[in-house]
């Protein structure tokens, strides 16, 4: 079975700090022999120690499970400032570790259906034609 409390080894490949984007990149090798896979919030938290930094500011991702298990490698990284992750990072990832709040908005198909219906009228009627039709009668 399973442990969580085995033992974790991580490697960083390929290290650089980016000044221009103000952050450390690298790629990150977990090794994990007695786990399935270690969750990107432990691996953040590990790394923040390993590199005296907060937690908030590691980034990890794309991370693939070696075939047969036992080590993983993915992408970390560090930004030296909130402003700079806030700056660089794509929104996706500033939503996932929660910088920035997901903009809710309708579904494609709901979007195109009511352009669709906008497209058969001219001038202030297009504001109506794009609410849903009434289901009536």
């Amino acid at each position: 079975m399973a442990d969580n409390a085995a033992p974790v080894t991580l490697r960083a490949r390929k290290f650089i700090t980016n000044r221009l984007l103000a952050r450390r990149q690298f790629v990150l090798d977990v090794l994990h022999p007695s786990r399935p896979n270690v969750p990107k919030a432990e691996l953040a938290e590990k790394l923040a120690t390993m590199y005296k930094t907060e937690k908030a500011r590691v980034v990890c991702f794309g991370f693939r499970t070696q075939f047969g298990g036992g080590r993983s490698t993915g992408f970390a990284l560090i930004y030296d400032d909130e402003a700079s992750q806030k700056r660089f990072e794509p929104k996706h990832r500033l939503v996932q570790s929660g910088l920035e709040t997901k903009v809710d908005k309708p579904s494609r198909k709901l979007r195109h259906e009511r352009k669709n219906r906008a497209k058969k009228f001219r001038g202030t009627k297009k504001t109506k034609a794009a609410e849903p039709a009434k289901k009536g009668k």
